[in-house]
C-alpha cells in the first residue's frame, strides 16, 4: 500500500499540464511598457559522431618504412643504350637513365649528382652545387637523345649544341639531387638540319633551370 502511494507520488506531474507554451513576463521600470511575453523554445540535443571505422581503414602509411614508399624511376633507356646514342664518354656523360621516350617529340631522363662529381672539388669545396653550365649541358644530351634516333635522322658524328635562349637558373642543385630533365621538340628543319627544343629541370618537382635550345646536325 505504501509503496503503490510511492509509485503515485512519482507518477503524478508536480504541475496540472497545460496545452499553452511557457512564457514569462518580464517588466521594465518604464512605466508605460508593457509585458513582453517570451516563449521558451525546446532545444534539440546535439550528437556528434565518431567514425573509428574509417580511421581504422584509412592507409597506414606511418607503418610502411620509408625505403618502401617511393618507387624508382622507370627505366626505357639505361646507360648501356644511352652510351650506344651519344658520344659522349667519362668524365662528361651527364645523364645516367631514359625514364620517357616519345620518338621524334620528346624525351625525359635524370642526372643522379652525387659528391663524387669530378667538378664538386671546385664548385665548391665548401657548398658543392652543380655548376649551371653543366646543367645545361646535360639537358643538351638529352636533346641528342631525341635527335640521334631515325625518326628525327640525326647523326652522332655531326651532332652540335648550337644556341640557348631564355636560360633561367631558379634554384641550386647540390650533391644528393636527382636532376629530373625533359626535351621537348618544337620546331626541325631537315633541308639545314636545324632543330629547336624546349627544356626544363626538375629537383623534387621544382623547376631549377629551363629554357631554349638550338640543335645543328648533319647527315653522315
Amino acid at each position: 500500500m505504501a509503496a503503490s502511494a510511492f509509485s503515485n507520488t512519482l507518477l503524478s506531474p508536480i504541475c496540472p499540464p497545460s496545452n499553452k507554451p511557457i512564457s514569462h513576463q518580464h517588466k521594465f521600470p518604464n512605466s508605460r511598457s508593457h509585458p513582453i511575453p517570451i516563449q521558451l523554445r525546446k532545444t534539440t540535443p546535439l550528437t556528434t559522431f565518431c567514425s573509428s571505422d574509417s580511421a581504422a581503414n584509412a592507409p597506414q602509411q606511418q607503418d610502411t618504412p620509408i625505403e618502401l614508399r617511393y618507387p624508382a624511376f622507370p627505366t626505357v633507356m639505361d646507360i648501356n643504350q644511352i652510351r650506344e646514342i651519344l658520344p659522349h664518354r667519362f668524365p662528361f656523360l651527364l645523364v645516367d637513365r631514359v625514364i620517357e621516350y616519345n620518338p621524334g617529340v620528346s624525351a625525359v631522363a635524370i642526372k643522379n649528382v652525387t659528391i663524387n662529381d669530378n667538378f664538386f672539388p671546385g664548385h665548391f669545396p665548401e657548398r658543392p652545387i652543380m655548376p649551371g653550365v653543366l646543367m645545361i649541358e646535360a639537358m643538351a644530351q638529352v636533346g641528342g637523345l631525341v635527335m640521334l634516333q631515325p625518326e628525327v635522322g640525326g647523326s652522332r658524328e655531326n651532332f652540335f649544341f648550337a644556341g640557348i635562349d631564355k636560360v633561367r637558373f631558379r634554384k641550386p642543385v647540390i650533391a644528393g639531387d636527382t636532376l629530373v630533365m625533359r626535351m621537348t621538340l618544337i620546331k626541325l628543319q631537315k633541308r639545314f638540319g636545324i632543330a629547336k627544343m624546349e627544356g626544363k629541370a626538375y629537383v623534387g618537382g621544382d623547376v631549377v633551370c629551363e629554357g631554349e635550345f638550338l640543335m645543328a646536325t648533319g647527315s653522315e
